[in-house]
This record gives structure tokens, sequence and C-alpha cells, in this order.
């Protein structure tokens, strides 16, 4: 009888459908904490703007609340009330998809003594699936369904996140 030196081919296709059936379970798993790590970032970074949304009317009340491109700025930067250098420029400059972290930024100043910031995704379902926003009162508010930029009524009317 002859040794055998090598695989059949048999073998080497059970081989590869096993791998082929563990990538099918990791890979959804690995999407999920993707956009679960998204998520939590932009909840964080909506959060920093607020930070930075009464470091900013603190520093210049006259102006009162500002655009968030006004709160970053280049580096080297030197604060003014157009470039505040509150929030790091690529924070203030995701203002299109694909964003930070898969996410998208705003903060608008709707009136001097009102502003709402928020992050959306920049893909739904893709990159996130929840908007988180803020208004003046500084509660970070989550919209499950995702979606685009909420105006400052339809951010109040979101649900708080508990700290």
């Amino acid at each position: 009888m002859r040794k055998q030196k090598g695989f059949s081919l048999i073998e080497l296709l059970i081989v590869v459908a096993i791998i082929l059936i563990i990538a099918a379970i990791a890979i959804p798993n690995l999407l999920r904490a993707r956009m679960a790590a998204n998520e939590s970032a932009a909840a964080s970074s909506v959060r920093t703007i607020n930070t930075a949304e009464v470091s900013y009317i603190t520093a210049y009340p006259t102006t009162g609340y500002a655009a968030i491109a006004a709160l970053g700025g280049v580096s080297p930067c030197t604060a003014s009330s157009a470039t505040a250098c509150l929030i790091d420029n690529n924070l203030a400059t995701a203002t299109a998809a694909p964003g930070k972290s898969g996410y998208v930024y705003g903060a608008v100043a709707d009136t001097t003594s009102t502003y709402h910031a928020a992050g959306w995704p920049a893909v739904v379902n893709s990159t996130g699936t929840k908007t988180f926003c803020s208004v003046e009162d500084a509660v970070i508010r989550v919209d499950t369904a995702g979606g685009a930029n909420p105006s400052y009524a339809t951010c109040q009317g979101f649900l708080g996140i508990q700290n």
C-alpha cells in the first residue's frame, strides 16, 4: 500500500467551508461592535461641543453661541471669536460625509442665547444607527431612528441619555 502525501480535495473543501462558516458568524458581530464604538464616540463628541459652547459664550458673551467651525481652528491656533480653539479642528470640520468616525457633526447658533449641536451617521445602518443632539441645557439626547441633523425643536423632543 502506498503512503498518502498531502490532503485530498474533499478535505481541503471541508476546511474552507468551516472557515467560511466562522467568518459568516464573526463579521456581523465585528460590524455591530464598530457601529457601537462610532455611536459612543459621537455621543462623546456632542458632549465636547457642549463644553466648547459654554466656554465660547463665557469668553465672548456679546457674540453669543457659535457655529461649529468657530469652535475649532487650524493649528497653531490663535483664539478669537472666529477661531476659538476650543475643540479639535478634525471635529470642527467633520461637517460632511464621511465625517469623523463615521459621523457628521454640526452646531448652529439659533439665536445669541440658544444653539443646537448634533452628530448623525454618515451612512445610516452602516456607520451608525443613532443621532445624538443637544441644546443649551447640555443634555445629550438620542434619536434611535438615526437620520439627518435635527432642528432645535426636534432635538428637544428626543429622549435624554443617562450619564
